[in-house]
């Protein structure tokens, strides 16, 4: 038998030729391996190959080439030597047969004449012994054989399962991908089919165009019947033979719907050794008649609906019988070819096989999923992952919260189940019989809708002459039972009837109905998991939670849902249902986009999303607004306006918003995506506080104040109260840190009018209040109180103009409240400015009584440079530089009146046509500016260029224009509001009698488009006018301009002696030749005028009284005192945890009792400062405490330290921190000033600094020591102030920081004291410990242990001391001695007496013992002395050399250990 093998083993399987080793005369024909291990000779895998690949011909596994081709396939040595062995194996027995025939014939010569009978008897002896050993030796290779048989057999059985497992897994899996897409494909198909089917549609649309006729001809006829006389206005001929016209049923082509698309689906299966492929091909062909006749019934033509034909799947697109498609397995999308005539191929990929559970899974249909987990884990060891989505059905629907599903993927093993379950119900073990029993939650087969058996469970027992139910019930005196069946998912109950009331009737009648399950059936069964899974859909509840789910939410459920097959997404699970969203495929062809099921039921209105919140309590509401105090003038600007009874402003008292608004984007924009979904509201509800985003893709705070339906809201955004519709998608829910400023709109409405109707504001009405006051910064005075729920009752005023209210009443557009018109005149006139003209009225006369050219006169005057009375501290805008000579500014209080003028030069020029104007030098034009209409002056003549230079009014500096970019300008408009100034009492510095390009630029790099404070020095006939100029620098103070100039060194003081500036007065006041008078304008202001002089002495003055000037708020004087001083602990072990680290290095804890009251403490604090208060100037020289807003935009209480410039230097007392706080942030009030403070400052025991205080790197080590830490604390010292520090000693791990500081040179321990005094290196929780421990016999430390060298002390900074230098190591680092270091005595011995009492006998010091880096020492010098050292570090290990350096000098040296 083994030669037998080795000869099939040397064979090729292929071509039956036995291989071959190379010679010298032929090269061979050696065995060669493919990748699927089987083996064929180099001949026949020449033969295969094609294009570089070989197909195996037994398992068609292609193996690709390497470069060399087919010599280069591996080679199968064990052949090789089987060959090799079998030919040197037959030259030895070639050899060793004709040594044999030799030897024989020279026996046989020699032997003649012997006994040739005993020579057979011997030969049959051999012979006989020869047969034994081999039937032995034969005997023990058959043992050996058969473990040999009996290993591979059982090796192979489990072998084969293994891989059954594996492949029927694979298989399912494949078969469920070729299904979904066989799926994918027939919808591409079908979609397209329409098109097919032209002529029909065309016909369709005959049909439709001729109704469509006949309904407009009756609906005329009707007309006409009823209205004879419309019968001129219509062609009723016309009409009348419509109506008339027959329909010609043989004018329509209805043979069109009778024939068939031409296309087939052709199913071709290709079935080799290992692969399987299955095909969808698409045919066209000439179309066929799908029946002889059209449909007796051509209304369904008729209305325009085409008949749809039905298109058959095949059964190949499904999985086969023996390969069902595994569950939860992924289920990626097959590669698709092209619709028309293009065919799609599933082909088998290797997957995770599947094994088979040997434990019964459990029968509830709540554990049927975790089961399916649990079988799919075991498939995670060959990397496969669970696919999130699956393929479900409905099975049963309860509500969208509870209803039933099955997969797609377990479709055959359903149809597996129901005909085992048939088979096992047919046999007569599965009948009841008269001792049987049945008990609630047993499973039995019960008879379904359908009339087919399924598993069911037992939920209720009904017996014979029994109310309630039982729990067990013989199967005779069964009445009725109510089941669950496990794989459908509904309930059933099922009633036995009986006419005859014997055993064997009921018996029947309950077989009818049931059918038990034996052990054995149950035990196959079990591995079948229940098809029917519960199911909720995640986060919804019914649209009114107080009635329930609707029969209408179920109808939509099912409507939508339907019998096909959907996506389902499990999103988690709540006991006994997964938590799933379903979705289905969406019907546009254009969308691969599916529906969410829980989407459209909340679209649709029959459900809603869940939220939760707290029962019985009010969502979270912003803090109401501050309101301006009553006759009160504030800034603000108008943020929204509904009309002028509702709109909203904002006061600009300070800039907390503008960092709230920075900050919400920050926060809201940079939100990963699970804090989004953290975030995201599902179900808003009324005047729910959320931020929502507007339509420049900002977020903002905001109300939910409606529900319009179709998953949007109305909010409205509470810092500007404009309103808006928004997707729920665009709000989310508010962090607290966004509650601690107040809403900043305060609804307002105009004081004291009303519409001219008295009802409703008309649009002119509102569309001239917008254009007025809408995103202006305006004037607001509160003229009432009233509830927060009403608008605040206010007066606007705009700089330059009259009220905004009274503006409205006299152009017609509202009207003032009865009894209101008079008050609010005077009132005006008392609050703000006298009224105008009063200067100019005749005594006795009639102010009010104006005159029409009064009115144009002051209409032209209103946009002329005008002075204001206080020449000083005026708020100047510095619109154009040309040196520190020449520079314009505009004033503040003329911003409103510069917007109103260039409305007003648009609507003149902006619709004029160009015309041929002479443009000359100073005439004034109407200028087109970077788009905006401006007035301007003509520098020059337009000569032959078509440009001109133009000075630009209102700003100052020139530009030059094209020519249509002019226009002529009223009289009424002409004038300047831009006032040319220059800086008093400098001239260019260097002698020069002009400013150099330095300086200019300068200038204009920091005064164009600043704010700056103005002061003229004088009023002068010409421009420009000297003025003093202030403006802010870094740090928000004044700084006069000049003197920058002066210290920048481009320019100088101007001096004036005293005798020329009297006699310069004199001689203006005798001979003036122009005299500067200044008049009274209609707004108070002074107006610069030229007038000749008509005598010499000076007018006579005037007696009209001026108006007062507006008060200037000064700053209010506050006075705080300090918070309570914290409570001090006991002496001794106290716990504390530190909370800051001081500059100084003071450390800063609070107790446990501390820790409690600081989360109560600021739960009070942010109660009591609900809103922000009005910021005021203050004095703050005579504030201590203070309240803190801190960086989370939350308040804490402070101390001020240091007042700098625009910020303040506070220090957070409960914390310890400290910290620059701008003023905006800080309000002298004391908050809970019952509470002391809860930071205790603590300083180390025993501890000096280096240098005498503490180093940057010392604090920072501190820092990373102790914050956030619970360190071991001993109270050594309480202060007698108990604001200073405490005295502590403080341990970490038991090792005690002040050794720690002093192991890193930071400091230093004071004399008379060491680490290791008192309990410096001993944890108090070990002083706590008596341990009883014997110390009799053991031996103490051959040398005391010595801390590190104290350091000097350093003399205070700035002051002056003798020192004498001692080493010099580099030009930056020199050591020295202060003077009077040398006589300073310690225990009456100065240092130079105690080294020469060492030296004096150096034989009875001890030698070093212990080298530690740092440790004090004594070193030899040159000199053959000892000094002070310390030992730095080993130089060298042979021989042992130390680095040392002597402290007292600062010098290095290397030394051995003896010295």
């Amino acid at each position: 038998m083994e030669s037998g093998d080795n000869l099939s083993t040397m064979e090729c399987r292929f071509c039956g030729e036995r291989f071959r080793l190379p010679e010298d005369d032929s090269e061979g024909n050696l065995p060669r391996v493919l990748v699927c291990a089987h083996i064929f000779c180099t001949t026949c895998l020449h033969t295969f190959h094609h294009r570089g690949v070989i197909s195996c011909p037994e398992c068609e596994v292609e193996s690709a080439l390497p470069e060399g081709g087919v010599f280069a396939l591996q080679e199968d040595s064990r052949i090789i030597g089987l060959i090799y062995t079998s030919k040197v194996n037959k030259m030895k027995r070639s050899k060793d047969g004709s040594l044999n025939r030799e030897k024989q014939k020279l026996t046989t010569t020699k032997d003649i004449g012997g006994d040739a009978e005993a020579k057979v008897q011997v030969d049959i002896v051999e012979i006989k012994k020869s047969v034994d050993e081999a039937l032995a030796r034969a005997a023990e290779s058959v043992a050996v054989l058969d473990t040999i048989h009996e290993t591979l057999t059982v090796g192979l059985k489990q072998q084969v399962g293994r891989e059954r497992s594996r492949l029927e897994a694979e298989i399912k899996q494949t078969a469920g991908k070729a299904l979904q897409a066989v799926e994918k494909w027939q919808d591409v198909q079908l979609s397209q089919l329409e098109a097919r089917f032209s002529s029909s549609q065309e016909e369709v649309d005959r049909v439709q165009k001729r109704r469509k006729a006949l309904e407009i001809a009756m609906q005329v006829a009707r007309e006409v019947r009823r209205v004879p006389f419309l019968e001129q206005y219509c062609s009723l001929d016309k009409v009348v033979e419509t109506l008339e016209a027959p329909v010609d049923t043989q004018s329509y082509d209805m043979e069109s719907i009778t024939t068939g698309s031409g296309l087939s689906f052709v199913f071709l299966s290709e079935n080799l050794n290992q692969t399987l492929t299955l095909s969808l091909k698409m045919e066209v062909a000439v179309p066929k008649p799908l029946f002889k006749s059209p449909p007796r019934s051509p209304q369904q033509s008729s209305s325009g609906k085409k008949p749809s034909p039905k298109v058959t799947r095949t059964n190949a697109a499904s999985p086969q019988p023996g390969s069902p498609e595994a569950r939860g397995s992924c289920c990626p999308t097959p590669r698709r070819r092209s619709a028309s005539g293009g065919a799609l191929h599933a082909v088998p990929k290797e997957l995770p096989a599947k094994r088979q559970e040997t434990a019964a899974p459990p029968t509830g249909p709540q554990l049927a999923n975790d089961w399916r987990i649990h079988r799919r884990k075991k498939n995670r060891q060959f990397g496969n992952k669970r696919n999130v989505a699956q393929w479900v059905v409905l099975s049963h629907v309860v509500n969208p919260s509870h209803f039933y599903v099955s997969y797609v993927a377990e479709k055959r093993e359903r149809e597996i189940l129901e005909k085992k379950i048939d088979l096992f119900c047919c046999a007569d073990g599965c009948l009841f019989g008269p001792s049987d029993t049945v008990e609630t939650g047993a499973t039995v087969f019960a008879k379904g809708g359908a009339g087919l058996w399924s598993r069911a469970r037992v939920l209720e027992v009904f017996q014979r002459g029994c109310v309630e139910a039982v729990s067990v019930c013989p199967a005779g005196r069964l009445a009725s039972i109510r089941v669950f069946f496990l794989d459908s998912g509904f309930g059933k109950s099922l009633d036995v009837h009986t006419e005859e009331e014997t055993p064997e009737s009921s018996l029947k009648a309950v077989n009818d109905h049931l059918r038990k399950v034996e052990e054995a059936v149950k035990v196959e069964l079990g591995y079948f998991a229940p098809q029917a899974i519960r199911c909720s859909l995640k986060d919804l509840v019914p649209y009114d939670p107080t009635k329930g789910w609707s029969a209408e939410a179920k109808l939509a459920f099912l409507g939508v849902v339907g019998s096909a097959a959907v996506e389902m997404r499990p999103m988690g699970q709540d006991r006994d249902s997964l938590l799933v969203d379903l979705r289905k495929a969406s019907v546009d062809q254009s969308s691969d986009a599916p529906i969410s099921v829980r989407e459209y039921l909340v679209f649709i209105e029959v459900a809603r999303f869940y939220s939760p919140v707290n029962l019985g309590m009010w969502p979270l509401l912003f803090h109401p607004p501050k309101y301006p105090e009553i006759n009160t003038e504030l800034s603000a600007v108008v943020s929204h306006i509904n009309s002028p009874a509702d709109f909203y402003i904002q006061l600009v008292d300070n800039m907390e918003f503008v960092l709230l608004s920075a900050k919400l984007q920050d926060c809201y924009n940079a939100t990963t995506a699970c804090a989004e979904e953290d975030l995201t509201i599902y179900c808003p509800v009324m005047e729910q506080a959320c931020v929502a985003r507007y339509e420049d893709k900002l977020w903002y705070r905001a109300r939910v104040v409606g529900h319009p339906g179709g998953r949007k809201v109305e909010v409205q955004y509470v810092d500007f109260g404009n309103k808006k519709t928004l997707p729920v998608s665009d709000l989310r829910k508010i962090k607290d840190e966004f509650f601690a400023l107040p809403s900043r709109a305060v609804r307002c409405c105009l004081s004291g009018v009303s519409p001219l109707d008295a009802e409703t504001w008309s649009d002119a009405c509102k569309n001239r209040f917008i254009h007025l006051a809408l995103q202006k910064l305006l004037t607001v005075v509160a003229t009432g109180n009233v509830p927060k729920t009403e608008p605040l009752p206010v007066k606007l005023f705009e700089s330059g103009l009259d009220d905004i209210a009274e503006l409205l009443v006299r152009e017609e557009l509202a009207s003032f409240k009865e009894g209101l018109e008079s008050a609010g005149a005077a009132e005006e006139f008392d609050v703000w400015d006298p009224p105008l003209d009063v200067g100019s009225a005749p005594e006795g006369g009639n102010a009010p009584d104006r005159t029409s050219s009064s009115e144009e006169k002051e209409e032209e005057e209103e946009f002329q440079l005008r002075l204001p009375d206080q020449l000083k501290d005026l708020k100047v805008r510095v619109s154009h530089v040309n040196s520190p000579s020449s520079f314009y500014v505009q004033f503040a209080h003329n911003d409103s009146r510069l917007r109103r003028l260039c409305e007003l030069v648009e609507e003149e020029c902006a619709l004029k046509e160009l015309e041929e104007v002479v443009w000359e030098a100073d005439m004034f034009c109407g200028a087109l500016v970077d788009g905006v209409w401006e007035r301007g002056r003509v520098c020059s003549g337009a000569e032959a260029t078509d440009f001109i230079e133009v000075m630009r009014c209102d700003h100052g500096n020139k530009v030059k224009l094209p020519v249509g970019n002019l226009r002529p300008l009223p009289s009424f408009l002409t004038g300047s509001l831009a006032l040319e100034c220059t800086l008093s009492d400098i001239r260019p510095a260097g002698g020069c009698s002009t400013w150099t390009a330095t300086a200019c630029d300068l200038i204009s790099f920091h005064l164009t488009g600043a704010l700056a404070v103005l002061t003229i020095k004088e009023v002068t006939d010409e421009p420009p006018v000297p003025v003093t100029l202030f403006c802010s620098n870094q740090k928000g103070a004044l700084v006069n301009f000049t003197d920058f100039l002066v210290g920048e060194g481009l320019a100088l003081k101007e001096r004036k002696p005293r005798d020329a500036a009297i006699e310069t007065s004199t001689e203006t006041d005798a001979g003036s030749p122009v005299i500067e008078t200044q008049k009274d304008g209609s707004d108070g202001e002074k107006r610069i005028e030229q007038t000749p002089p008509a005598f010499a002495s000076p007018p006579p003055p005037v007696s009209t009284p001026k108006p007062a000037p507006r008060t200037i708020m000064s700053a209010e004087k506050v006075k705080t005192g300090l918070y309570r001083p914290p409570e001090l602990p006991s002496l001794g072990p106290v716990q504390m945890s530190v909370s800051a680290i001081g500059e100084d290095g003071v450390i800063y804890t609070r107790t446990q009792n501390a820790e409690g009251l600081l989360q109560q403490l600021r739960q009070r604090i942010q109660h009591s400062m609900d809103s922000l208060p009005r910021q005021k100037p203050y004095t703050w020289k005579s504030v201590q405490g203070c309240a803190v807003i801190g960086p989370d935009m939350l308040w804490y209480r402070g101390q001020v330290l240091e007042v700098l410039g625009g910020h303040v230097k506070v220090q957070y007392v409960d914390y310890g921190l400290v910290e620059n706080i701008p003023v905006v942030h800080v309000h002298p009030t004391l908050l809970c000033a019952d509470v002391p403070q809860l930071s205790l400052p603590c300083q180390l025991h025993a501890i000096k600094p280096v240098g005498g205080r503490w180093q940057r790197d010392a604090v920072a080590l501190l820092r990373k020591l102790l914050l956030n830490r619970c360190p071991d604390f001993r109270v050594t010292e309480l202060p007698s102030d108990p604001r200073r520090p405490l005295t502590v000693e403080l341990y970490l791990d038991g090792l005690s920081l002040s050794s720690i500081l002093c192991h890193h040179q930071h400091a230093s321990m004071e004399r008379g004291s060491s680490p290791q005094e008192g309990h410096a290196d001993t944890s108090p929780a070990a002083l706590l410990d008596d341990w009883d421990i014997d110390i009799k016999d053991l031996r103490g430390p051959e040398e005391p242990m010595l801390g590190p060298f104290i350091y000097p002390d350093l003399p205070p900074e700035r002051e002056r001391f003798g020192v004498s230098v001692k080493h010099l190591r580099t030009p930056n680092e020199i050591f020295l001695w202060l003077d009077g270091a040398a006589e300073e005595e310690i225990g009456g011995e100065t240092l130079d007496g105690a080294l020469t009492r060492v030296n004096a006998d150096v034989g009875a010091l001890q030698p070093l013992a212990s080298f530690r880096q740092g440790g004090p020492c004594l070193a030899e010098y040159s000199d053959g002395k000892f000094y002070r050292a310390k030992m730095l570090t080993f130089s060298s290990v042979s021989p042992v050399c130390v680095l040392v350096q002597h402290v007292d000098f600062g010098s290095e040296d290397t030394l051995p250990t003896s010295r």
